[in-house]
């Protein structure tokens, strides 16, 4: 079993949210969350029971927070607010980021500033470690006063209410948690706010993608170190010296990498002699190490970001260890949703000279002395032309994908939360990128592998030699055309496991 993972005033990890998340870790509240949550619940009771009106505690919601609501009214208060903002519509989203969603709203409550009672922070964590996932469907947020139909969905769920999965199974919320012996909660004064106001959907989805991307960006580096090779291309655009002169530390770790994957390789030497007459590379060869440098750069950017928001206590209003009970604009999107939309523009600009490299090994204008297309027998067959128009296709929806949502704004509440970050949007098409990043690269590992077969006898270097081994126990080498869909599948999932990156065994 995954080691638990205690809850409490301290921030989490990203890899602890991986953990959970994708991992099944154990979650449980450590006990100083159980004080603090204590300490903080009794302040919203004092409260609660006060002449002078509390938003969210004895007030409406939003544009109807004048309102001040009499004690017999305020369980149905809280009900209807879960029940109204669970208004969310599309396609359910995935189920990892649901988990996320509630890890990281868990994380907010034990961390004592909500008012939440134990009990409910407790019911959230039986639910993740049940496996109960609550439905939530793809729009709903506008990534202001939280993540808001995403997270009520999930409160919907505490209270019996809705659909979830279990057991790999869509069933009623309310017969999940009887199997799983979870008694539903009905929410006290404060409660329902608090489950719903985070930015806790566009916090989980960068956390996830920032861990795809750190093997994606290292997988990239691997199939430009194989396409260079097979292209004849040099290394010598990669030494540290030359690097050195312009000290960006992504593209040091990059050009590092590409260089120790070319070392010992039989192609490469065959052409660093005099006779060589090839005075420099292509861009999509040569820059490779800048243009996937700026991306690891821009993702340690955007993980800084990340690992202040995991810090944070992100509520409205919030409750202060002196009793204050402040309303605030901590649940506002923004500096998650500019970071989400900036990690689009490297997606797909990796994609793009990742494309590029293909292209020339297929084009035999360019691919110094490789057959057209890779093809068996070019004319009769069309090798892996059209697998690049995919790559095309791709990489132009990921351009697409990189106009950022965090410009705009959609007014809404009777104009109250008259400004908001589209940080969920920005998160969603995100995760779209982050998928046709890896279909890009499992291409060109199909192309550059097939591309270095064609160059025997000579040997390629023992680490693009062992990827290509890798690729080869699911795909084999080259032969008259087959079925090609299948392939791209197998190498994107060699891809997407990490099973690329530890084949290679590179020391950067």
């Amino acid at each position: 079993m995954p080691e638990k993972v205690l809850l409490g005033p301290e921030p989490l990890t990203a890899a602890q949210v991986v953990d959970v998340v994708r991992g099944h870790a154990p979650v449980g509240l450590s006990d100083a969350a159980e004080k603090t949550l204590a300490a903080a619940r009794q302040h919203i009771e004092n409260l609660a029971d006060a002449v002078t009106p509390t938003y969210g505690v004895s007030t409406g919601f939003g544009a109807l927070a004048t309102r001040h609501i009499p004690v017999e009214s305020r369980t149905a208060l809280q009900r209807s607010l879960i029940r109204s903002h669970a208004a969310g519509a599309g396609p359910a989203v995935e189920p990892e980021v649901v988990r996320a969603l509630m890890l990281l709203r868990l994380r907010t409550l034990a961390s004592g500033y909500t008012g939440v009672r134990p009990r409910t922070a407790q019911a959230l964590a039986a639910l993740l470690n049940a496996g109960i996932t609550p439905i939530v469907h793809e729009y709903g947020s506008l990534g202001c006063s939280g993540d808001l139909a995403p997270l009520a969905a999930v409160a919907l769920a505490l209270m019996g209410e809705g659909e979830v999965t279990y057991r790999g199974e869509v069933i009623k919320a309310d017969e999940a948690l009887k199997h799983a012996g979870i008694e539903p909660i009905v929410l006290a004064e404060k409660e329902g706010l608090a489950l719903t106001n985070g930015t806790d959907g566009m916090l989980g989805m960068l956390l996830l993608a920032a861990a795809d991307l750190h093997n994606l960006l290292d997988v990239a580096d691997i199939t430009a170190a194989m396409s260079v090779e097979a292209l004849l291309g040099t290394d010598r655009a990669f030494a540290a010296d030359l690097q050195a002169l312009r000290p960006h530390p992504g593209q040091a770790t990059s050009a590092a990498r590409m260089w120790q994957a070319l070392q010992g390789s039989k192609i490469v030497e065959s052409h660093r002699g005099p006779d060589c007459n090839r005075v420099q590379d292509a861009y999509s060869l040569r820059c490779a190490p800048q243009v996937h440098g700026a991306a690891r750069d821009s993702l340690a950017h955007a993980e800084l970001v990340g690992e202040r928001e995991l810090m944070s206590a992100v509520d409205n209003p919030v409750v202060l260890a002196d009793g204050r009970v402040e309303s605030n604009g901590n649940f506002h999107g923004a500096p998650v949703a500019y970071v989400l939309d900036f990690l689009a523009i490297p997606v797909a600009d990796v994609a793009s000279i990742a494309e590029r490299r293909t292209d020339r090994m297929l084009d035999k204008a360019r691919s110094h002395g490789l057959p057209p297309f890779l093809a068996d027998d070019p004319g009769v067959d069309s090798g892996h032309m059209i697998a690049q128009y995919t790559q095309a296709a791709v990489v132009s929806e990921l351009k697409r994908l990189a106009v950022p949502a965090s410009v705009d704004s959609i007014p809404s509440s009777a104009m109250q939360e008259d400004h908001v970050s589209m940080g969920w949007s920005a998160a969603r098409k995100l995760r779209k990128a982050v998928d046709g990043l890896t279909t890009v690269l499992a291409i060109e590992l199909l192309t550059a592998a097939r591309a270095l077969d064609f160059r025997a006898p000579l040997e390629p270097s023992p680490v693009t030699g062992a990827v290509r081994d890798l690729l080869r126990t699911k795909v084999d080498g080259p032969g008259p055309d087959r079925h090609l869909a299948p392939e791209i599948a197998a190498a994107e999932e060699l891809v997407r496991s990490g099973a690329v990156r530890d084949a290679a065994r590179l020391e950067v």
